[in-house]
């Protein structure tokens, strides 16, 4: 494998060669100017893989040269090094997409953190969320063979949501497939779960889930106030991974004041157990009372 190409741009480049010798004993290949002009003549000559840059230099500042860099190669990771930690700096360098910004003195080993965060990032991600996984799979299995309430599935069904969302991007697969197989598990043993207590939540079980007919009464009415309106989203079909997916776009614009989960009647379909969200009632109680509207 080739070793990885820096480009460290500084006026000053002279006072930073014990942090050069350092990157070049650790195999990394580091090329120096020491100027944007210069900068940006090595940026259209060479294939870097990332680009230390001064901000504060003579000439064209590191400001403009980030600009004309991200103007010829946009995916170029540029990291930003600067004595000012004035606000308005390090506004124009996050918007113009800088992978990181280093406040002077800059040490070795915070060059070298830059470095693992910004082009091994995914590797070393990939290697820590698969061996945190290898060592809850064991314990989760045991959490399977012993849940006995509703609550315990809930949990360990957020567990394990959390973990495919985790190993979905990693490199290692076979980790993902795991996973699927201990899902298809717990599928199977939850399914055995609702066939043995499914009954006895319609029995006064103090400890049912709320149902479908009782959603809006247990979790909705002790939401409503006349100080404020309130919308009532329901979305269809959706599963629990979807909203995890999309939560931060929501959180973008409300905050989430609490989560629950609630179990749907059987059957799932809609004219059963979505049609129990709205009326309040079950089936054989719609039919009963609204004879002319059940079908």
């Amino acid at each position: 494998m080739n070793n990885i190409k820096v480009l460290w741009v500084d006026d000053e480049i002279d006072l930073l060669k014990p942090h050069i010798l350092f990157l070049e004993k650790k195999n990394y290949e580091v090329t120096t100017c020491q100027s944007g002009t210069e900068a940006i003549e090595e940026v259209e000559n060479q294939n870097f893989d990332i680009v230390f840059l001064d901000e504060n230099m003579p000439g064209l500042t590191g400001l403009e040269t980030l600009a004309e860099i991200k103007e010829k190669k946009n995916n170029l990771p540029v990291v930003m090094i600067t004595k000012s930690e004035e606000e308005y700096i390090m506004e124009e360098a996050i918007g113009s997409k800088i992978a990181d910004y280093l406040i002077k003195p800059v040490n070795p080993n915070q060059i070298l953190l830059s470095l693992k965060k910004n082009l091994d990032h995914s590797r070393l991600v990939s290697e820590k969320t698969t061996s945190n996984y290898q060592q809850e799979f064991r314990k989760i299995a045991m959490d399977m063979s012993m849940i006995n309430s509703w609550e315990g599935w809930a949990e360990l069904y957020q567990k394990l949501i959390y973990w495919e969302i985790e190993l979905e991007n990693i490199e290692d697969t076979g980790m993902f497939e795991i996973l699927e197989s201990q899902k298809l598990e717990a599928n199977t043993q939850f399914c055995k779960f609702v066939e043995k207590n499914y009954t006895s939540w319609f029995d006064g079980d103090e400890d049912a889930p709320t149902l479908s007919h009782q959603l809006f009464k247990k979790k909705i009415v002790p939401e409503l106030s006349d100080k404020q309106p309130t919308l009532l989203l329901v979305i269809d079909n959706l599963r629990y991974d979807q909203w995890r997916a999309f939560e931060p776009i929501i959180n973008n614009y409300y905050k989430k004041d609490k989560e629950a989960a609630f179990s749907s009647i059987l059957p799932t379909a809609t004219q059963y157990a979505r049609n129990a969200i709205f009326s309040g009632l079950m089936p054989s109680d719609m039919q009963k009372l609204h004879p002319d509207l059940w079908l």
